[in-house]
């Protein structure tokens, strides 16, 4: 019996050897020599350094049972080892597009050659941390292939490398930068309108607080992040503020929370839209009175030291008024506004800051508002009827008048310097002074282009007030400590004279006359602007010095002061630059008399006709020296 078993196993054995023999070699004999006897060259060269070089051919190609291999080999299956990967692949944009024949990015084209395979922690993978974002260009950046799909990128790649992640990561070569699978996820990839995906709008907080974890409990606990866990979809997350693909640091002049533009163009894409402020019962109009505050208007000429919404409001940490950890909370105000008018917290806390004027909110503001509105109307409009009348009284005699040809002295070279200086200081006052109301027209370019984020403009406009204060006291000085001056000043006075001459000179208008009267030295039309300019010159001068020396005087003035005075400032800037205009400028070089225009403060001289016109024997005129 012993002897039958024994003589069996050896059949066995024996017809175990002729039918391997015959059929070749089992999958698990199969030895990688045995495999690159054949298959030679550098696609294999490298297959024993990469991460399956331990691992038999047979392995990843299991349906081969013989060596040489009669037919080619079934496509491997990266599933049958990396089971968890492939399934959250499968649910992915690329998976679910290459289970319906669409030609996406599969395992092969992001981890690179099939027997050169890396670990991601070699620097020669395509998917090390450094090479991601050239591995996801090679699709993503070709624009006839993207074609076809609509993405909301078209070169997402490209755009990223200049934000601040994408500069950090390839200008500094900082691996901790994000790069494309920080954010959209790697295997488990999708669009944004997937409710898995990692930039899924409710998603997009707790992905980009996988780095920034500070910033994440903190945005948590406002009341955007609030809204956001709450599941309103309208409320902002990192990129509604930030940004996706246009990324850019806070200091960057191009990012969306840039100082001068975070009100405009962040904050009220939301605090201004119609919609979200009545669905959300939010205070109406604080972007716009905010533009309108010398905050808001400073901040569109590019000035980056002044208050923005995130100054008051916060950045991430933003609460509503009411809660007491809110920077614009009642008690906490002093605290937000002292941090850049220091000693002056108390009273501007006091005051309004979004409120547009109104008989209710700020009586004195709308007050002001009213008188000059009606002011310049009466003032610029009668000044319009009387050289409307002026002129057409004057072109009537245009061509029966002689022009004389001698000449008389009218001012020194001291006065007309004093002209030109004040000329120069009022433009350029009005000028640098208007820039502000008006940053965005196409004349007040100069500020936004030269040196943007520097107050240039500002510091100009009270340099230039200093030049027209000194100029003013020079002139009193002039006016009252001189002999010409005092003469000057004399002159100048409004006598009983100017009334009655304002009367028969608007007769002669009328054809009620047959001649204008024969004026002072000066007549009404020259007083009327001087002493204007006098009234108007203090005007400025005090409610200017209120403003510029904002931070002293809030520590004794109430905050509704301030801004009656700029409103002043304001409106009555606007009233001396049309004075000047319809009055000044029309006597001087519109009227038919001196057009184009009267050289008498350049050269210092008047004709005769002009000496005659201004020469009433009965007023002492001093012109007398005939050159």
């Amino acid at each position: 019996m012993t002897f039958i078993r024994a003589a069996r196993a050896v059949f066995l054995f024996l017809a175990v050897c002729a039918i391997s023999a015959s059929r070749g070699y089992s999958a698990e004999e199969i030895s990688n020599d045995d495999c690159l006897s054949c298959h030679e060259g550098a696609n294999f060269e490298k297959y024993g350094s990469s991460v399956h070089g331990k691992n038999l051919c047979t392995s990843c190609h299991n349906d081969v049972h013989e060596a040489p291999h009669a037919e080619k080999p079934a496509k491997v299956d990266c599933a049958k080892c990396h089971n968890t990967e492939s399934e959250i692949y499968s649910a992915s944009d690329h998976g679910r597009a290459v289970k319906a024949g669409v030609a996406a990015a599969s395992c092969l084209d992001c981890h690179g050659e099939p027997h050169n395979l890396l670990n991601t922690r070699d620097t020669g993978s395509p998917v090390y941390r450094m090479n991601i974002p050239e591995t996801c260009s090679r699709c993503h950046e070709d624009a006839n292939l993207m074609s076809k799909y609509d993405l909301l990128e078209k070169r997402p790649v490209a755009s990223y490398l200049e934000t601040v992640h994408g500069k950090a990561f390839r200008e500094k070569g900082l691996a901790s930068s994000a790069e494309c699978t920080d954010c959209h996820g790697s295997h488990d990839l999708s669009s944004p309108a997937n409710p898995n995906s990692k930039i899924f709008w409710s998603n997009v907080p707790k992905t980009c607080g996988k780095c920034h974890e500070n910033v994440l409990m903190t945005y948590s606990r406002s009341v955007h992040g609030k809204a956001v866990a709450a599941g309103k979809r309208d409320a902002p997350v990192c990129t509604s503020c930030h940004g996706e693909h246009t990324i850019r640091s806070h200091s960057d002049p191009g990012s969306s929370v840039y100082s001068s533009v975070i009100a405009e163009k962040t904050c009220g894409q939301c605090h201004a839209s119609e919609k979200i402020i009545s669905k959300y019962g939010l205070p109406a109009g604080m972007v716009e009175s905010y533009m309108k505050s010398y905050h808001g208007l400073a901040g569109k000429l590019g000035v980056t030291t002044v208050a923005n919404c995130a100054s008051c409001h916060g950045i991430h940490n933003i609460l509503p008024s009411s809660d007491p950890a809110s920077d614009v909370n009642k008690k906490n105000l002093p605290k937000t506004c002292g941090k850049c008018h220091p000693n002056a917290g108390e009273r501007l806390a006091k005051g309004n800051v979004h409120l547009a004027p109104s008989v209710r909110q700020d009586q004195m503001v709308f007050y002001v508002t009213v008188i000059y509105i009606a002011l310049i109307v009466m003032t610029i409009g009668g000044m319009l009827l009387h050289n409307l009348l002026d002129f057409l009284a004057a072109f009537r005699a245009y061509y029966r008048r002689k022009q004389g040809i001698d000449l008389y002295d009218r001012f020194t070279l001291g006065e007309r310097m004093q002209h030109i200086g004040l000329a120069v200081s009022f433009t350029l006052l009005a000028y640098t002074g208007f820039a502000l109301r008006a940053s965005d027209a196409w004349w007040a370019l100069p500020f936004r282009l030269i040196n943007p984020g520097f107050d240039w403009r500002g510091i100009a406009h009270r340099i230039l007030a200093v030049i027209f204060v000194v100029l003013a006291v020079y002139h009193a000085y002039y006016l009252f400590f001189t002999a010409r001056g005092r003469q000057q000043l004399r002159a100048m006075m409004v006598k009983k004279r100017d009334f009655t001459d304002v009367f028969f000179t608007v007769l002669f208008y009328f054809g009620l006359r047959k001649g204008k009267p024969k004026y002072a030295r000066y007549s009404y039309i020259e007083k009327s602007e001087y002493w204007a300019l006098v009234w108007g010159g203090v005007i400025m001068t005090v409610t200017g010095s209120v403003l510029m020396f904002q931070d002293f005087f809030m520590q004794f003035l109430a905050m509704w002061i301030f801004d009656v005075a700029r409103t002043i400032h304001f409106f009555e800037a606007i009233l001396a630059v049309l004075a000047i205009i319809v009055w000044h400028l029309y006597f001087n070089i519109f009227h038919p008399d001196h057009y184009p225009l009267n050289l008498a403060m350049m050269t210092g001289k008047v004709s005769e006709e002009d000496h005659r016109e201004n020469s009433d024997p009965t007023t002492g005129s001093p012109e007398k020296e005939k050159e």
